[in-house]
């Protein structure tokens, strides 16, 4: 969980996460599970934030059943697509959910 006052100190990064998932035309719930995700996962250092912002729009789009490609998420958040490939499963089970056997 996280307080109330990360939506204020984190306020760049969650318009970064609103900017991708504009990006990615995802809805109100897409949207609100990445910015959950984030913000309860939230690391100390800068390098890791931009990896985990990435991480919560794929898994937020994935959880609201509009699924866009590790590829079109890593172009709309400037990350590597290995990068949301190495980070979205420990987001999801964080979530409470059981990873995709694809």
């Amino acid at each position: 969980m996280y307080r109330a006052s990360d939506r204020v100190e984190q306020d760049a990064w969650l318009s970064e996460i609103e900017t991708a998932a504009e990006t990615l035309d995802l809805g109100t719930q897409a949207r609100s599970h990445a910015v959950d995700l984030f913000l309860s996962t939230l690391p100390d250092d800068d390098r890791s934030k931009r990896a985990t912002m990435a991480a919560s729009v794929y898994v937020g789009a994935l959880v609201a059943g509009e699924e866009r490609s590790q590829s079109a998420v890593a172009d709309a958040t400037d990350v590597s697509r290995l990068t949301i490939q190495q980070r979205w499963k420990d987001l999801l089970e964080y979530a409470g959910l059981e990873a995709p056997d694809w």
